[in-house]
């Protein structure tokens, strides 16, 4: 078998995480010194928006793993995401919009700082297109803001119409279903093509040409730091097996095979998570360690995911967002 047939074997039964929307609750840590009380304390709330086939906590597993109660601990006000596990970009956006609205007019803020991992990427651009006067920041981690080879591997081998292509969307619906039953779960609507189409490189660039806003011209550079006076930024991995004891990094180092050379965390090249700012797109994660998930077994050798989260929303806090 061709290394691109086994990314393509495995494509078919990987799973992209997420959250869902609702106040995140403290993990009981201790209580932080008055040094740091407000470090993390965000003029607007943050928002954090999940990928494709999301969850909050699922059979003891969180998406966000510790995350959310570490940038509360400090002082900021942060809400999880709840959008369709299959869907398209735009209307992922749309359900993202209607909870943006719903936290503004909760707590009186006036705007909120989005961070979107992989597909929450798009989905967050989404509503800063839209709405822009709703939204302070858009922060994209490890974000399909170009397009992922390994979905276009994926997409290619599924011809339209075809057995194959049935056979796996009937399983992301299946699976989506399993999400609802053992997590928070919704009743959102979703579409499995619709996410399939969208996440590719073709979907991609397509959505980028009706919502440009901090996506590079350049093949590898930066995008506008600020547009419409929301400031954008990013950062990403670039190491597809990082932890043994953690199941999923053979399935992402056996995808990442479909970018050869180029650096990529499994499931996105590096260079195609940029937005913004790019604060650094190197990390040694993989696309599931950029948010700390499975418990935070990840790469022992580099920075812990969830300081980058507590650095990052100090840079938002010091900006004024």
């Amino acid at each position: 078998m061709s290394k691109l047939n086994a990314v393509r074997g495995v494509l078919a039964g990987i799973v992209l995480m997420t959250a869902v929307w609702q106040p995140a609750v403290g993990m009981g840590t201790q209580p932080p010194s008055d040094s740091e009380a407000t470090y993390t304390k965000t003029k607007y709330p943050i928002v954090l928006v999940h990928g494709i086939m999301g969850f909050d906590s699922m059979l003891g597993m969180d998406y966000f793993y510790g995350i959310p109660a570490e940038l509360q601990r400090s002082g900021a006000q942060v809400y999880l995401a709840q959008v369709s596990p299959l869907d398209s970009y735009e209307r992922r956006g749309e359900q993202l919009l209607e909870q943006v609205q719903r936290i503004v007019a909760m707590t009186g803020a006036q705007k909120v700082n989005l961070i979107g991992h992989s597909m929450g990427s798009p989905t967050s651009r989404y509503v800063a297109s839209v709405r822009p006067e709703l939204v302070a920041s858009v922060t994209s981690i490890g974000g399909d803001n170009k397009g992922s080879k390994a979905m276009d591997a994926l997409r290619g081998a599924l011809p339209p119409g075809s057995v194959s292509e049935s056979v796996v969307v009937a399983a992301g619906g299946a699976f989506a279903s399993l999400i609802r039953l053992f997590s928070t779960g919704s009743n959102l609507s979703q579409d499995e093509l619709g996410a399939l189409n969208s996440v590719t490189t073709a979907g991609t660039l397509a959505f980028n040409s009706r919502h440009p806003q901090g996506v590079p011209v350049t093949d590898c550079g930066e995008g506008a730091y600020q547009v419409n006076g929301i400031h954008y930024f990013s950062w990403s991995g670039a190491q597809p097996y990082t932890n043994p004891l953690d199941v999923s990094d053979p399935l992402l180092a056996t995808t990442g095979l479909v970018f050869g050379s180029e650096p990529n965390d499994g499931l996105m090249g590096t260079c195609a998570t940029h937005l913004g700012q790019v604060i650094r797109d190197n990390y040694r994660f993989n696309h599931l360690d950029e948010v700390n998930m499975f418990f935070g077994l990840g790469n022992i050798l580099e920075t812990n995911p969830v300081t980058l989260f507590r650095q990052h929303a100090n840079r938002l806090r010091n900006l004024g967002a």
